[in-house]
């Protein structure tokens, strides 16, 4: 469906997370290794991070295959944050295919990014108004962006409400992340300097750890937690 990736910790450029990695976000865009629905993500990609200069982040999309951007290629080396959140789409079918309907999505300090699919009719009305696109992903983001803190709820919500929902997101506030498992893979790696989730690891490094399904996941500056989704 798409592959995703968030980084907190000390400052790493744009370029060592996305591009650098012989198997990161843009090796993944054309040949991901664990993908279990469609096989590339050619559907436009985007990237958010924080910086000192602003409390909300800044984002950089684009409907284009992310190897296809050679702005990307040459930006990235410069730019460096504390907290980043990165995607690659394959869009669902049947949704658009433009700027907006790519991740990250925001709202306020946040960022969210969507691996998966979902039944939007299963999804509040109220949602759709303030939503990016209106594509999947967009309108379950705008729906768990109006209340963060009530993450795993909601996703248990979506996840009873359409059982074959594949409900993985990403969000970020700059100064920690949250992350759940629902119907695809997410990894995590505990590295020097901080910490990464990403739906499959970037490199062959031995210290990655598979999140089990179901699952939400907590980093921030005092460490890792992991709580399960499927009990009330």
């Amino acid at each position: 469906m798409c592959r995703h990736l968030a980084w907190l910790g000390a400052p790493r450029s744009l370029s060592a997370l996305l591009l650098d990695p012989g198997h990161g976000l843009l090796r993944q865009s054309w040949q991901p290794r664990r993908q279990r629905h469609g096989t590339v993500n050619a559907d436009g990609w985007g990237v958010g991070w924080w910086s000192p200069a602003r409390a909300e982040p800044a984002r950089w999309r684009s409907p284009r295959p992310m190897w296809a951007d050679a702005s990307l290629l040459s930006v990235a080396p410069h730019v460096s944050a504390t907290c980043v959140v990165a995607a690659v789409r394959s869009a669902t079918t049947g949704m658009p295919a433009d700027e907006t309907a790519c991740a990250p999505f925001a709202r306020g300090r946040w960022l969210l990014s969507h691996n998966g699919r979902v039944d939007r009719a299963v999804l509040p009305a109220a949602a759709w108004p303030a939503a990016e696109s209106v594509c999947d992903s967009a309108v379950l983001a705008s729906w768990l962006l109006e209340d963060p803190a009530d993450l795993a709820a909601r996703i248990r919500t979506a996840g009873a409400a359409d059982p074959g929902a594949r409900l993985n997101v990403l969000l970020a506030d700059g100064e920690r992340l949250l992350a759940t498992t629902w119907g695809d893979t997410l990894s995590l790696l505990v590295a020097p300097g901080g910490v990464v989730l990403a739906s499959e690891p970037y490199d062959d490094d031995p210290s990655w750890r598979d999140v089990p399904d179901r699952v939400l996941v907590t980093v921030a500056p005092d460490g890792v937690t992991l709580e399960p989704l499927d009990v009330p």
